[in-house]
This record gives structure tokens, C-alpha cells and sequence, in this order.
């Protein structure tokens, strides 16, 4: 009679190895017997596939994931999504990371994503949240992550030599990377007063939305951003059709972009994109990717055109900081345009914070960073990989800090802008730095009071008051102009042959007849 068969329990690392045996076409007879489990338990490996391939991307890949042996998630899981989501942009930019520095930000954001429940972030919560992602001890005890300057400087060599050997051109060589956006993220001292930053009215912006840079060494060819929200269509979409947007709109759950979403980008928009771009110039369809490590992506081998041309190559881990070209300057200057677009857009407007904040979509977001990385120059991104090339760099002259211009200019702009007087150049300069969870970052919270709401229910127009305004020969409101105009702009999103110019412009528009009816209110009272 067969003996009882030993309880074995698998860690995530032996999980990944049978997904990967299973792929390669090895049955579940064969690794039941290799790996001393049952069949059943193969099957389920397979059935849950995706749950553990996630799960390990977003761990830390230098420890943890090789001897863990479940997935048990956290009791609040999106706190868990944001606090590895920061812990991982840390370590990148090779800032310091001490328990007590991931206790406070924890609470931070269990504040600020207004959650409820006793949270507290004890030392047993974060020896748990360490052992979930696998983050070894010394990342909780101050010390500097530094990138690794040793594998840097050996893939600068590597990847130079692949170049020669495949025949490259710097218009043929790509890259890509993501970052968080906290698209509603205004100043603290700027777009509030004062007296309301101390109350409850005025906190940390939750929305978030993810973009991912993508363009060739030479930065003529600057792919449309890969925008990825939570929402599969928000509100602010509503008769909007996704194609027509100025970027590529995916939706999903987690902090970074999944693998699924990643190579449907790449499948269905990126090889397309640089195979038309090369063919107008004249080349081989022939291109390298070049991406993070550890992303959330598929193996290299899973990310190839059809005819094997078009392929990617990843970065080796913690050098980001040290050569990710995006990670040089280019991310940054975007989310500096877009900040100086959107006070920019305030200022404009001239109306009340709080309104200007109420109005303020998602769709408003994406058309302002489309706008912002359009005005990111060829020339920053040609030197932003200077250092995988150092003879590709142009000769641009002087190198003029474009962020510190943004913010003297604006300085000057909102020291002469109503409620906004105090504001300096440091306040401007430390916003557009910021990250969205300190306190130079700040908005106004989107819940009304019952006077905010009492208010919106007198201003709103009968039907027989909205007929008499849409009279063409009666004197056409303010208030009218702007209902029409937020209708045509609903129209041109529904049209697949509109250009983005037109779009922008009608935008403007709106923008200017918003400004005319605050200046009216303004006489009125």
C-alpha cells in the first residue's frame, strides 16, 4: 500500500518555474512528479496564473519572492497598491527609506484616501508589509538605494555593442517609461487661502492616473502618451469616443501598468507606430524598446512584431536613476509643462479655486499632459541618453534650466492674480518637484456644502429660461455661450475626423467665456 504523500508547500519562485514549464509545453504529470505535488495542485498554478505573475512583479526582485510561499493580501489593500508604488519610486531616485519615514507615509495616505477604519501603523504592520513584497531589512533602516553604478556602466558597454552588431540608428532605438500623475494636484499656497489650509476642507489629491513617455534617441518620433486610469470610462467621457482622444486610454486596478495592458500597447499601437515612422524615413523596420527592470511586463521573448524585428531590452535592476533615458530629466519636464498648463489654465479662467477645482476632469487632465508632453523639446530628450550615447547628444548650446523660466515667469504672473499674492518663485519651484504627497501639494476637497449645493440649484436654468436664452434673437448669455460651447465640444469628442488643433481651440474658447462670466458676476455684486 502506497505511503501518504508529504505535504509540500511551494514558494512563489517554484510557482513562476512551473508557469514557465507549463508554457514550454511540459505536462501536469510530469511536474506533479518533479515537484512532489499533486496534479490538482498543477492545474490550480495554471487556473491562477495571472494572480502570481503579478504578484511577483510587484515585489521586490532582489529578495523575498525566492522563499515566500503565499499571496495573503493586506487588509487595505489600495493603501498596500500606493505605499509599494512610492516605496519602488524611492528606491529609484536612490532616496532613503527608514521604518519610521514608511510608518508616517502610510498614515499619510490612509488620511488622505479618506479610508475607514483603526489603522495603525505599528512595527507589525511593517514587518508584514515588508515580508508581503519581499523587501529586505536594510531598506527599512535608512539606507541610501543607490543605483548600481558597476551593472550601469557594463550595459552602457553591452548595449552599445548590440547597437553595432544590429546595425542602429538612433532613430530606430525607442524608450519607454511610466509615471504616477496627480492630475487635480495644485499648490498649497497658491490655489488656497491660508485660512482653509488648516481645515478639512483642503487635502492631498487621490486622483491619479498613470502616463507612460515614449520616444525614439534622436526625439523626432514622440509616440501619443499611454494613459492609464482606473475607470474604464469616467464620467468626464461621457460621449466621448476613446480614438479620438490625443492619447492611448487603457483602465485597470493596479499602480503600475499590467502586463496585459503593456503588450496590448505594444502589439496594437507601438510596433505599428515606429514600422509607419521608419517606413517614412526611408528605414529598415527594424527597432529595440528600451524598458525598466523590474517592470511588469512580459519576458522579452513575448514582446516581438511578427517578424521579429521589432523587439525589447531590459535595463538591469536599480540603474534607472543612473541611465533610464525618461528617467533623465524627460518625466519630470512633462509634469513640470503640464503644472505650469494648469495654473496657467486657472489663471486664465479667473474664477473661484473652489469652482475651478469642481470643474476640473479627467478629460481636462489628458488633453493638458498631451499638450505638455508636445512642448517637451527633441533636444531634452537627445540628451536624456547621452549617457547610453555619448556621441549622439547634439551640440544645443547653452543648457537652460526650462522649469526654473516656468516658474519666475508664473511667480510674476500670480503675484498680480487675486488671492494669490504671496506666492513666490520657492512655492512655484517646490510644486512642480513635488510628488504629489508632501504638503507643497495640495487640493481642495471635492465634497460641496449645502450652501455650495444650494447655490448650484438656484444658477440652474429652467427649461423655459434655457429656451429663451437659445433664442438667437435675444441677447445670448454668458452662462448659454458656455452651455453651447461644452455641448460642440461633446459633439467634436464623438467624431473620428476632428483634429486636436480644433479641439484645443473651442477649449480656449471656453476658457475665455468662463473668464467673461466671472468678471460679469464680479459687477453684479
Amino acid at each position: 500500500m502506497l505511503g501518504k504523500r508529504k505535504r509540500v508547500v511551494l514558494t512563489i519562485k517554484d510557482k513562476l518555474d512551473i508557469i514557465k514549464k507549463l508554457e514550454e509545453g511540459i505536462s501536469f504529470k510530469k511536474l506533479s512528479v518533479v515537484y512532489g505535488i499533486g496534479e490538482s495542485t498543477v492545474r490550480d498554478i495554471k487556473k491562477n496564473k495571472e494572480r502570481i505573475i503579478n504578484y511577483a512583479n510587484s515585489s521586490d526582485p532582489t529578495s523575498g519572492v525566492s522563499k515566500r510561499k503565499s499571496m495573503k493580501s493586506s487588509t487595505y489593500e489600495e493603501l498596500d497598491r500606493v505605499m509599494i508604488e512610492w516605496f519602488n519610486q524611492q528606491k529609484t531616485d536612490g532616496i532613503p527609506v527608514s521604518g519610521t519615514i514608511c510608518a508616517k507615509q502610510a498614515k499619510f495616505f490612509f488620511d488622505a484616501l479618506g479610508m475607514e477604519g483603526d489603522f495603525n501603523a505599528s512595527s507589525g504592520w511593517l514587518t508584514r508589509f515588508k515580508q508581503r513584497h519581499g523587501i529586505p531589512k536594510a531598506a527599512g533602516k535608512g539606507t541610501k538605494l543607490k543605483g548600481d553604478e558597476t551593472a550601469a556602466s557594463e550595459f552602457c558597454g553591452s548595449f552599445q555593442e548590440f547597437v553595432e552588431r544590429e546595425n542602429l540608428q538612433p532613430e530606430q532605438i525607442y524608450g519607454a517609461d511610466q509615471t504616477g500623475l496627480f492630475w487635480k494636484c495644485l499648490p498649497s499656497r497658491t490655489l488656497t487661502l491660508e485660512t482653509e489650509q488648516s481645515t478639512s476642507g483642503c487635502r492631498s489629491s487621490r486622483e491619479r492616473i498613470i502616463i507612460m513617455c515614449c520616444a525614439n534617441a534622436t526625439g523626432l518620433h514622440k509616440l501619443n502618451l499611454c494613459v492609464v486610469g482606473k475607470a474604464k470610462k469616467p464620467r468626464a467621457f461621457k460621449g466621448t469616443d476613446l480614438s479620438n482622444l490625443p492619447v492611448t486610454y487603457y483602465s485597470q486596478k493596479g499602480a503600475w501598468i499590467e502586463q496585459s495592458v503593456f503588450r496590448q500597447w505594444f502589439e496594437k499601437y507601438f510596433v505599428p507606430q515606429v514600422q509607419k515612422h521608419l517606413k517614412s524615413k526611408g528605414l529598415l523596420e527594424k527597432a529595440v524598446l528600451l524598458l525598466d527592470f523590474p517592470p511588469a511586463h512580459p519576458n522579452e521573448e513575448m514582446l516581438s512584431s511578427d517578424d521579429g524585428r521589432i523587439i525589447v531590452k531590459y535595463l538591469p535592476p536599480n540603474v534607472t536613476s543612473l541611465i533610464q533615458p525618461m528617467s533623465q530629466g524627460v518625466l519630470a519636464t512633462v509634469k513640470r509643462y503640464y503644472r505650469a498648463g494648469l495654473l496657467q489654465k486657472y489663471m486664465d479662467e479667473g474664477i473661484d479655486p473652489k469652482i475651478f477645482w469642481k470643474n476640473l476632469t479627467v478629460l481636462d487632465a489628458i488633453y493638458e499632459v498631451s499638450r505638455a508632453w508636445s512642448m517637451v523639446k527633441s533636444s531634452t530628450i537627445t540628451k536624456a541618453w547621452k549617457k547610453l550615447f555619448p556621441g549622439n547628444e547634439e551640440n544645443s548650446g547653452m543648457n537652460i534650466d526650462e522649469g526654473a523660466i516656468l516658474a519666475a515667469n508664473l511667480a510674476t504672473v500670480l503675484q498680480n492674480t487675486e488671492e494669490c499674492e504671496h506666492v513666490d518663485i520657492e512655492t512655484i519651484d517646490q510644486w512642480f518637484d513635488s510628488r504629489s504627497n508632501d504638503s507643497s501639494c495640495q487640493v481642495l476637497a471635492d465634497s460641496e456644502s449645502a450652501e455650495d449645493q444650494t447655490k448650484a440649484a438656484e444658477q440652474k436654468p429652467s427649461s423655459k429660461s434655457r429656451k429663451t436664452e437659445l433664442n438667437p434673437e435675444k441677447h445670448i448669455s454668458h452662462k448659454a455661450a458656455l452651455e453651447w460651447t461644452e455641448n460642440l465640444l461633446d459633439y467634436l469628442e464623438q467624431q473620428d475626423d476632428m483634429l486636436l488643433s480644433d479641439k484645443l481651440v473651442l477649449r480656449k474658447l471656453r476658457t475665455i467665456i468662463r473668464k467673461k462670466q466671472k468678471i460679469q458676476n464680479n459687477k453684479n455684486h
